[in-house]
């Protein structure tokens, strides 16, 4: 019968049963077997004769649950490699992660291979990014999850420059056109460039170009495309 020991285990399953057995004083048990009184004590103590797991109990991250989902939705939404994503998460998360605290955390979410979760399938070939002058930025919002402490959903609010992979985001508790702009004012506040673009999808956060199941031109007096003629922004849309 083939038996699974700790590698660093002084005793067999036999003995150890014998040792709960055992009557006799703990040091002369001990002397017997050739273990510490410790170990004598550990094993009367116990319920049955077989080694416990050595995993951890609890995780040491100093993520929390939340963090952590805002981690992951970055990772899958925007594929940074790991040393650019510990810069977005200390300064927008906490300065305390650790880089091999946080590749700990992509990897027990299935992400600490980033060439994995790239497309596979061949995709027609784009002019590169660093073609662009700094200060054309993609807009996304992405769904986080609820966590058990929180009534509803909150929604990331993600800002990336197609030259410099500068990120900027915010979290808020509904994708409205309010928060849309809330979220451009900060962001062009923070950049560190003068934007001149932003290209976004055609959510109702963004846009009246889509009106039901019918498609219409934008017709440019969104609250969101008002504030990117105040600022001086021009305002471009994916295709639906």
């Amino acid at each position: 019968m083939l038996i699974s020991l700790h590698k660093q285990a002084t005793t067999t399953p036999r003995i150890r049963a014998a040792i709960r057995a055992s009557m006799d004083p703990a040091w002369m048990v001990a002397e017997r077997y050739g273990i510490s009184e410790q170990t004598v004590w550990k094993w009367r103590g116990r319920d049955d004769v077989h080694d416990r797991s050595h995993t951890p109990h609890r995780l040491q991250t100093t993520l929390t649950p939340a963090q952590e989902a805002v981690a992951v939705a970055l990772r899958k939404a925007l594929l940074l490699p790991l040393d650019d994503l510990l810069a977005v998460v200390r300064e927008f998360l906490t300065p305390h992660v650790s880089r091999s605290g946080l590749d700990r955390c992509l990897r027990r979410h299935g992400l600490g291979n980033l060439r994995a979760l790239k497309p596979k399938d061949p995709k027609p070939a784009h002019g590169s990014f660093k073609a662009d002058e700094p200060g054309y930025l993609h807009i996304d919002i992405k769904y986080l999850p609820q966590m058990a402490d929180e009534d509803r959903r909150r929604y990331l609010f993600v800002a990336i420059d197609r030259a410099t992979r500068w990120v900027f985001v915010r979290i808020y508790p509904a994708q409205t056109a309010a928060n849309a702009r809330r979220f451009l004012r900060d962001l062009e506040r923070a950049a560190p460039m003068k934007i001149t673009r932003v290209l976004t999808d055609n959510g109702k956060a963004f846009t009246d170009r889509l009106f039901g199941l019918r498609k219409r031109a934008a017709t440019g007096q969104h609250e969101f495309d008002l504030l990117c003629t105040d600022l001086g922004i021009e305002h471009r849309l994916a295709p639906p």
